[in-house]
């Protein structure tokens, strides 16, 4: 509705001759309302030369005028509204925008039947998965400076099957190029397994996991319980392997998304603590996203976005690794393995949440 009034001033100040009253608030309507309508500069700037302002129009405000796009003609009238404005009252400050009511925590009984509830989600999750194929693309990027001057190092296609339980990789195209190489030969930093270990660790009683609420998210638009977790060293299974000579299981931290309505876990972040600083080693971090994929006409949660993070000195190593193109297993005849464009960001960007 604002907009549509700012449109209508704009209409009626063109044609209507004589004076027009305004405040500084309504002049920035009016102008920003002129550039977006793609107004002549020149007519712009004989009707500014009929209104009257009931407020100082000071240079700072004429800068930000300018920020809108408006024309070096308007400009100049706008320079004149300062000299005649001058001995009026300064503008009435912008009524603050009224914040969103914060949509409050769950109760610590409910907080506790979430926990409960998504850990027998995680420790079945794999049980409840089909047979399938996908597409794996691994795009590897590097960054010797250590401030995130991302330099791809390569793309890794690979088809990933699932069956009874098991995953098998085959890599089909490196660079967009066929090859023979094997997932193992590979070389570089990789990774394997998140389709259900990650999810599962985390939930196992004998992880001993501590959570404790964080707040609410929204993610591709579902509301989401955030939880904060803690998993100490001595109750661990995450492995972290440097050049294949040196492996060390540290503890983790990290963050858990949680579907309000499906009971689903949606995300799971975690970041290694208490490296020992002999380790080459020195920070280390995952994301793993799960969407839901329809597969012979039924859906499943299913991962959709894995991201894995290393530091080693300054020395950065990330690898962004998308789940693409599932079908039910044994239809590997129909799949032809190309390598699709990247996700687009608001697949996996966080929301404020929203009642």
């Amino acid at each position: 509705m604002a907009r549509r009034m700012a449109v209508i001033l704009l209409i009626l100040a063109l044609v209507l001759p004589g004076q027009m009253k305004m405040t500084v608030a309504q002049l920035k309507s009016f102008l920003r309302s002129s550039v977006d309508l793609k107004h002549d500069d020149r007519k712009v700037a004989a009707y500014l030369k009929r209104v009257v302002l009931t407020e100082k129009l000071d240079a700072r405000t004429i800068e930000d005028l300018q920020g809108y796009g408006i024309g070096y003609k308007t400009v100049e009238a706008l320079e004149e509204l300062s000299r005649t404005s001058s001995t009026r009252a300064e503008p009435q400050p912008d009524a603050p925008k009224p914040l969103p009511t914060p949509i409050p925590a769950p109760s610590p009984e409910d907080q506790k039947k979430i926990i409960e509830q998504a850990r027998e989600y995680a420790l079945n999750y794999t049980k409840r998965l089909p047979d399938f194929i996908c597409t794996q693309v691994t795009r590897r990027y590097v960054d010797p400076t250590g401030l995130e001057f991302w330099q791809r190092q390569d793309v890794i296609t690979t088809r990933l099957s699932y069956f009874d339980q098991k995953e098998d990789y085959k890599v089909i195209l490196v660079n967009s190029q066929p090859t023979d190489i094997s997932y193992d030969q590979l070389g570089g930093s990789n990774s394997a397994g998140e389709f259900g270990s990650m999810l599962r660790e985390v939930f196992e009683p004998a992880s001993e996991t501590e959570f404790a609420w964080e707040r609410w998210a929204t993610l591709r638009g579902r509301r989401m319980h955030v939880y904060r977790y803690l998993v100490r060293q001595a109750r661990s299974k995450w492995s972290i392997s440097y050049q294949r000579t040196q492996q060390i299981t540290p503890g983790y931290t990290g963050l858990i998304y949680i579907d309000r309505d499906w009971g689903s876990v949606t995300r799971i972040k975690l970041e290694a603590s208490g490296l020992p600083p002999s380790f080459p080693v020195q920070q280390a971090s995952v994301e793993l996203d799960y969407d839901m994929v329809k597969i012979s006409n039924s859906e499943f949660m299913l991962p959709l976005k894995h991201t894995m993070r290393m530091r080693e000195g300054k020395f950065l190593v990330k690898n962004d690794v998308e789940f693409r193109m599932y079908r039910k297993f044994g239809a590997e005849a129909t799949i032809t393995f190309d390598t699709p464009e990247p996700l687009p960001e608001d697949k996996t960007s966080e929301t404020p949440p929203v009642r």
